[in-house]
C-alpha cells in the first residue's frame, strides 16, 4: 500500500511541478525576449513620461503595446502585477516530489553501495547540503564580482567551474540517476532562490520608495535583472538534469559527471544564442550563431562519444558463447535463478515495487520485455546494482529474451503455465 501511494503521490506533484515549471520557465522567456525586443519609444508623450523602450505585437486576434520605464513611471498603479508565484511553487512542489522520489527511500534510490556505502539519514542530509552550499557559494560569487569590471564573464566563468565541481561530487558520492537530479536541483534551488533574496526584495524596495515620494535606487533593478539573466542560463541545464533519469547510458557512463557537465554547457549555449539573436535583428550585437553552433558541436561530441561499444569483456563473451551452445530450456532456467537471487527482493511475495511479481509461474514470461528493457537495455534494474547483477547475467538475459523469451519459458513456467493467468495477487 505504501508504494502504490507513493506512486499517486510521485503521477500527482510531477503533474503540478510541470505544470507551474512550464509557467516560470515561459514567463522567463517572454521577459528576456521582451527586454532584448525593446525598441526607443516613437512617441514622444511616452519619452517624457520616461519609457525606455516598447514593442508592438501581435497576438490571439489582439494588439499589445508593453512599454519599459527606464526607472520607475510618473505615477504608480494601483495595481501591480508581480511574478513569483510560478518560481515559488515550482521549487516548492519541486522539492516535495524529489522528497517522495528519492529521499523517502534513501537507501534505494539514492545510494549506490559500489561508490559510497552510507547510513541513508546521512545520504539524505549531504543532499540537502549540496542545495544549500550551492546557493551560498553561488550567491556570494554574484557580490563579490558581479559589479567589477567585466564582471559576467567572471561570474560565469566561476560558477561554470563550481557546478563542475558538484557534479562531479555527486557522481562519485550518490547514484547516478540520482546524482544528475540533484545537481539539477541544485541550479533550480539558486534560481528560485535568486527571485526570493533578491528579484522580489529589490522590486519591492523599488515600489515602496515611489509610493514614499522617494528616489528609487536603481542597484536594485541592475541585481535583479542581473539574477534573472543568470536563471535564463539555467533554464536548459536544469531541464535536461529533470529528463535524464529516463535515459540510463547518461548517468550510468564511467565518466558521468563530465557527460552532465557538457550536457549542461551545451544547454546554455544555445540559449545564449536565443537569448542574443534578438538584438542581432535590431543591430545591437553580432549574429549569435557561433553559440549555437558550439553547443550543437558539443552535443555531437557527445553523441559519438557515448555510442555502444561492442563488449571485450571475456566474462560477458564467455557467457554469451555459453548461451548460444545451451538450449532455450536451459537459459530460461538460469534466467529463473538470477531473477530469484537479483530482483525477488524487491518483486516477491514479501514486497511488490511498482506493483511487480516476479516470483509466480509465468511472470517471466508475462514481464519479458519490461525485464529486459530494464536489466539489458537500460540497465536501470536492479536499482542502483543494489543486488550486484554481473554484465555476464545481463548478457545471459538478453540472449533468453531475443530467443523468445515470451514464448519460451523454464521448467516451472511450463508446469505452472496453465493456471498462472488466474493466480491473484495475495
Amino acid at each position: 500500500m505504501e508504494s502504490y501511494l507513493l506512486d499517486w503521490a510521485n503521477l500527482l506533484l510531477r503533474w503540478l511541478h510541470v505544470v507551474t515549471a512550464i509557467a516560470w520557465i515561459g514567463s522567463s522567456f517572454y521577459f528576456v525576449f521582451l527586454d532584448s525586443s525593446l525598441t526607443p519609444p516613437q512617441d514622444e508623450e511616452l519619452r517624457r513620461q520616461g519609457v525606455s523602450g516598447e514593442l508592438w505585437a501581435v497576438h490571439g486576434g489582439g494588439f499589445y503595446h508593453p512599454v519599459k520605464f527606464s526607472v520607475a513611471p510618473p505615477q504608480l498603479p494601483a495595481h501591480l502585477h508581480w511574478f513569483f508565484w510560478e518560481s515559488y511553487s515550482t521549487w516548492l512542489s519541486g522539492f516535495a516530489l524529489f522528497t517522495v522520489s528519492y529521499l523517502w527511500n534513501a537507501g534505494t534510490y539514492l545510494i549506490d553501495k559500489s561508490r559510497m556505502d552510507w547510513p541513508p539519514a546521512q545520504a539524505v542530509a549531504l543532499a540537502l547540503g549540496f542545495l544549500v552550499v550551492f546557493w551560498l557559494l553561488y550567491d556570494a560569487i554574484c557580490r563579490i564580482w558581479g559589479q567589477r569590471p567585466r564582471g559576467d564573464a567572471i561570474v560565469g566563468a566561476l560558477v561554470l567551474v563550481l557546478v563542475a565541481a558538484a557534479a562531479w561530487l555527486a557522481c562519485h558520492w550518490f547514484a547516478g540517476r540520482a546524482a544528475f537530479l540533484l545537481v539539477g536541483a541544485m541550479l533550480a534551488t539558486g534560481m528560485s532562490a535568486n527571485v526570493f533574496f533578491w528579484i522580489i526584495p529589490g522590486q519591492r524596495k523599488m515600489v515602496a520608495a515611489l509610493r514614499a515620494g522617494q528616489p528609487v535606487d536603481p542597484l536594485h533593478g541592475l541585481r535583479g535583472k542581473q539574477r534573472s539573466v543568470h536563471n535564463t542560463y539555467f533554464t536548459l541545464p536544469v531541464v535536461f538534469a529533470m529528463l535524464s533519469g529516463h535515459y540510463s547510458f547518461l548517468w550510468s557512463h564511467p565518466q558521468n559527471w563530465l557527460v552532465l557537465v557538457l550536457m549542461m554547457f551545451a544547454g546554455a549555449s544555445i540559449r545564449q544564442f536565443f537569448v542574443l539573436r534578438h538584438g542581432y535583428k535590431l543591430g545591437r550585437n553580432r549574429h549569435p550563431l557561433p553559440y549555437a553552433l558550439v553547443g550543437v558541436a558539443v552535443l555531437a561530441a557527445l553523441v559519438w562519444w557515448l555510442r555502444p561499444q561492442a563488449s571485450d569483456d571475456p566474462v560477458l563473451i564467455a557467457a554469451s558463447a555459453s548461451a548460444s551452445s545451451t538450449g532455450g530450456q536451459n537459459d530460461a532456467e538460469k534466467v529463473e535463478a538470477i531473477v530469484q537471487q537479483r530482483c525477488v527482493s524487491c518483486h516477491g511475495a514479501q514486497v511488490q515495487m511498482k506493483g511487480l511479481r516476479l516470483d509466480l509461474p509465468g511472470s517471466l514470461r508475462q514481464h519479458a520485455q519490461a525485464i529486459y528493457q530494464q536489466v539489458v537495455v537500460e540497465k536501470r534494474m536492479p536499482m542502483n546494482n543494489a543486488t550486484q547483477m554481473t554484465e555476464a547475467e545481463r548478457a545471459l538475459i538478453a540472449r533468453w529474451y531475443t530467443a523468445g523469451a515470451a514464448s519460451k519459458t523454464g521448467a516451472a513456467d511450463g508446469a505452472a503455465g496453465s493456471d498462472a493467468a488466474t493466480r491473484v495477487h495475495p
